[in-house]
C-alpha cells in the first residue's frame, strides 16, 4: 500500500525513493510484523484465555508430560496471520498478482484452521471432519495453482524445475494444478504435524521463510537470476516482502511460544504458514528445493506415514510414538533438547537447500 502511494512521489521527494527498493520494504515488513506481534500478543493471548476457559484440549495419544500444558490457550496463529497480513498490505506492491495469491492461501488455510480449532474448543473435541478439512484445503490450493498458471509466462508455465540442472524443465501440462495443490496442502499439513512441542515448528517456519525470501528476491531479479543460472520469474521478487513479514511475525510469536509456551499456534497458524511457504515455492519454481529446506517437516510427516503403514501391515510400530518428536520424548529426551536439536537440523537442511542455488 505504501509502495503504491509513495513510490510515485519519489520524483518530487527523494526520500520516497526508498520505497522502490525491495530490500528496504522487506526489512520494514520484518520490523512491522515484529512490532505488531509484541504489541498485540499480550492482548490476543489474554482474550484467548478469556474465551477458552479450559485452554487447548490435551489429546490422550501424546506423552504424559503434555498433561501439564492443559489450560494453555490455542489459536495463537491468529496473531501470526494478523501480523503477516497487515505488514504485507502495508509494504508490498499490491498490484502484484503473486502477492494476492500467497495472501489467498495464507488467509484461506488460516480460516480452515480457525474453524477447526474453534470446533475443538467449543463443540467437538475432533474439530472439522478430516475429509472436509482436506477438501477445503485442496479447493483453496487448486484456485491458487490455477491463478499461478494464469500469471506465469512461457516457458515456465506448467513446468517443474529440477535443482542442480540449469535448463531442465519438466512440462506437467494440466497436471501442474494438482501437483501445485499437493505441494501447498502437503507443506501445510507437514507444518501442522511438526507443531507438537513449545517453539518446535515456528523456528523452522522462520528459517524456511527467510530462505524463500532470499530465493524470491533472486529469481525475481534479471541480473542475479542470470548470474546464478536460475529461472527468472518476473514479479516473484515482491514475495520477499511477504517472506519478511512472515519472519517478523514468526519471531514475534516465538517470544510467546518459547518453552514454556504462553500460547499455541494451533491449526490456525500451522496450516496458514505451511500453505504460504508451499505457494511461494510453486511461484518461484523451487518446489523440490522446499523438500530440502523444509526437510524437518518432511521427516516428521514421513515418520507418521511409516508408523501407520508399518502398524497396518505388520501390527508393529517403528517408532515409540509418531510424529518423530514424540518418539524422542518417549526415549526420555527433555523437551527443550528435542526442540533445539530439531532447530539445528532445520538450519543444516536449509543451508543444504540454499546451496542448490549455486550448484548448477
Amino acid at each position: 500500500m505504501l509502495f503504491n502511494f509513495l513510490a510515485p512521489l519519489s520524483e518530487q521527494f527523494l526520500f520516497f525513493n526508498l520505497f522502490r527498493y525491495l530490500t528496504f520494504r522487506t526489512g520494514a515488513a520484518i520490523m512491522t510484523a515484529l512490532i505488531i506481534s509484541f504489541i498485540l500478543g499480550p492482548v490476543i493471548i489474554n482474550w484467548l484465555k478469556s474465551q477458552q476457559k479450559g485452554g487447548a484440549p490435551v489429546r490422550e495419544d501424546v506423552p504424559e508430560g503434555h498433561l501439564k500444558k492443559a489450560g494453555t490457550p490455542t489459536m495463537g496463529g491468529f496473531l501470526i496471520l494478523l501480523a503477516i497480513t497487515i505488514s504485507t498490505l502495508l509494504w508490498a506492491n499490491l498490484s502484484n498478482g503473486y502477492v494476492w495469491i500467497v495472501l489467498l492461501v495464507t488467509i484461506g488455510f488460516g480460516l480452515v484452521g480457525f474453524v477447526d480449532d474453534y470446533l475443538k474448543l467449543s463443540h467437538s473435541s475432533k474439530g472439522l471432519p478430516g475429509k472436509l478439512k482436506l477438501a477445503l484445503e485442496i479447493l483453496i490450493a487448486a484456485i491458487a495453482a490455477y491463478w499461478v498458471l494464469a500469471l506465469s509466462r512461457e516457458p515456465l508455465a506448467a513446468t517443474l524445475a529440477v535443482p542442480f540442472f540449469k535448463n531442465l524443465l519438466i512440462n506437467l501440462g494440466w497436471f501442474f494444478i494438482p501437483f501445485a495443490a499437493l505441494v501447498m496442502v502437503g507443506a501445510s499439513n507437514a507444518v501442522n504435524l511438526t507443531d507438537g512441542l513449545d517453539g518446535l515448528a515456528i523456528m523452522p517456519v522462520m528459517i524456511a521463510a527467510a530462505c524463500f525470501g532470499f530465493i524470491s528476491y533472486l529469481v525475481g531479479n534479471t541480473i542475479y537470476s542470470s548470474y546464478l543460472q536460475l529461472h527468472y520469474v518476473p514479479g516473484a521478487g515482491e514475495l520477499s516482502v511477504f517472506c519478511g513479514a512472515m519472519v517478523g511475525a514468526s519471531l514475534g510469536f516465538l517470544w510467546f511460544n518459547a518453552p514454556p509456551a504462553m500460547v499455541f499456534m494451533g491449526d490456525t497458524g500451522s496450516l496458514s504458514v505451511g500453505g504460504a511457504i508451499g505457494a511461494i515455492s510453486v511461484i518461484t519454481k523451487h518446489e523440490l528445493v522446499l523438500a530440502i529446506i523444509g526437510g524437518l517437516f518432511v521427516l516428521e510427516t514421513v515418520s507418521v506415514i511409516v508408523q501407520v503403514v508399518s502398524f497396518r501391515l505388520t501390527g508393529k510400530r517403528v517408532f515409540a510414538m509418531a510424529p518423530l518428536h514424540h518418539h524422542f520424548e518417549k526415549k526420555g529426551w527433555a523437551e527443550p533438547t528435542i526442540v533445539i536439536r530439531f532447530w539445528i537440523i532445520a538450519s543444516i537442511l536449509a543451508l543444504i537447500g540454499m546451496s542448490t542455488l549455486k550448484l548448477r
